[in-house]
């Protein structure tokens, strides 16, 4: 998978999949099953390490694991998170991107929008290609008083579509939105000419992306209303795997009790 096969998914309404994997088992299942994108999401502070949050995820970390997904990692597009405070600067922006791209990701993704313009426009002069995230940034979860929707008002709505745009201009490929409304992702996403991936956004962005200790039913503890267990109805791991991509395909998920 590469960027112009998930723009002409865009251009052809077929929905894209993305799944987190953290080492290199999981991610050669996912990549066999045939997801189209594969997250080393800093998500691993929750799920792994056990945190409360992603802020005490380090570049090492970061490294590390997708170190290990890139061993088994085929043919999915590989995106590895940048965590909290590695890119507060362009120069350290630059810098940590370059060891997650040695490290065998393909693409980097980290939060925010125009107080990072300096960040995105160094990578987008060094060719490295960059997936945005808008909407509820976990990152941020302090300064935004907890794992709350956001944009559901007028000004945070328009600021999040100011910024949709802006990170497109500055040669960001593809963009997750987080727990938006779901009519406010839709207008994000056809504004747009790069994929927008929904995760609590509504189906009518153009994919999906869900942590996988979620979607299987392994992190059982305080689930947001936009996670499915596609484990319930499957008898195996990859059966599971398999339902997720289908329901993401069709678009018989998410649905209306998965949004805002």
């Amino acid at each position: 998978m590469n960027i112009a096969q998930l723009k002409a998914f865009k251009e052809s309404g077929e929905k894209i999949t993305c799944l987190t994997a953290y080492d290199a088992s999981f991610a050669k299942l996912f990549d066999e099953c045939g997801v189209d994108m594969i997250l080393v999401g800093d998500s691993l502070g929750n799920v792994i390490q056990g945190g409360e949050n992603t802020l005490a995820v380090s570049m090492n970390d970061m490294i590390y694991h997708t170190k290990n997904v890139a061993k088994t990692c085929q043919k999915a597009l590989l995106i590895a998170d940048m965590p909290y405070q590695s890119y507060d600067s362009a120069e350290q922006t630059l810098d940590n991107a370059k060891l997650l791209i040695d490290a065998g990701a393909q693409m980097v993704k980290f939060e925010g929008g125009h107080e990072h313009e300096a960040s995105f426009k160094i990578l987008q002069d060094n060719n490295i290609a960059v997936c945005g995230h808008l909407g509820l940034q976990p990152q941020s979860v302090l300064e935004m008083g907890g794992y709350k929707v956001q944009g559901r008002d007028e000004v945070s709505a328009n600021q999040i579509i100011e910024d949709a745009k802006l990170l497109e201009s500055w040669g960001v490929a593809v963009l997750v939105l987080e727990c938006i409304p779901s009519d406010l992702a839709k207008k994000v996403s056809q504004s747009l000419s790069i994929p927008t991936i929904g995760i609590g956004a509504g189906v009518d962005c153009d994919g999906q992306v869900l942590v996988s200790y979620d979607m299987l039913g392994i992190n059982t503890s305080n689930m947001p209303k936009f996670v499915k267990n596609f484990l319930t109805d499957n008898c195996d791991i990859k059966g599971a795997v398999n339902a997720f991509i289908k329901a993401v395909k069709d678009q018989s998920f998410p649905t209306g009790e998965h949004s805002y």
